[in-house]
């Protein structure tokens, strides 16, 4: 099960790294934001079987990331999680996500802020940044028989682009709330009196 983004088979070709995220969405030219929007039109009919093969494919090719999953972890049958309702439902809040993205790609300040919660927001599920980059290539994967001949390679470089920004966000707000949650605790330890000066 073959993919266009490898050229040869499921590893993403290596693409020069932008500075940062911000460097990646300067990236994203009028031009880009339009086909992007486009091939979303395309995409959302399918929704639901794009995050399902989305997700069957990353747990094909990259299997640590069901340790992530705690329903889907003993899961080997991927047979069994192409037809599991809890996998549509992940699938589906990913494809939200992603709806959410595509409409804010104008308002860029709304975009970032949504990214910097889900990264947030994925500290607490234990879901680590090292994990981010593999969606975005498996959605690649999963939408370039969907869109057939609409899919070109400058389609796929602006969509590569997009994932690249949202994922670096995510990032930062994953390593944020990991910060804030070290200094919560130890705010706390020093907060707490010492039991040797309380007793009486």
């Amino acid at each position: 099960m073959g993919c266009a983004i490898s050229g040869l088979g499921l590893a993403p070709r290596q693409a020069p790294e932008p500075k940062s995220e911000e460097d990646a969405v300067a990236h994203l030219t009028g031009d880009q934001i339009d086909m992007i929007k486009d091939s979303w039109k395309v995409i959302q009919e399918d929704i639901a079987k794009v995050g399902i093969i989305m997700f069957v494919r990353l747990f094909e090719t990259h299997p640590e990331c069901k340790d992530v999953f705690f329903l889907f972890r003993d899961v080997e049958d991927l047979e069994r999680l192409r037809t599991s309702r809890e996998l549509r439902a992940h699938g589906l809040r990913v494809m939200s996500f992603i709806e959410k993205t595509v409409a804010r790609l104008d308002q860029m300040e709304r975009l970032e802020v949504l990214a910097l919660e889900l990264g947030k927001s994925h500290y607490h599920y234990n879901a680590p940044p090292k994990y981010y980059g593999y969606v975005g290539t498996e959605f690649i994967c999963a939408v370039q028989p969907i869109l057939k001949d609409k899919w070109t390679p400058e389609l796929e470089e602006a969509w590569k682009s997009l994932f690249q920004y949202v994922t670096g966000i995510m990032k930062r707000g994953y390593e944020e709330e990991e910060r804030n949650r070290r200094f919560n605790v130890v705010a706390s330890a020093k907060e707490r009196p010492d039991k040797k000066n309380t007793a009486l």
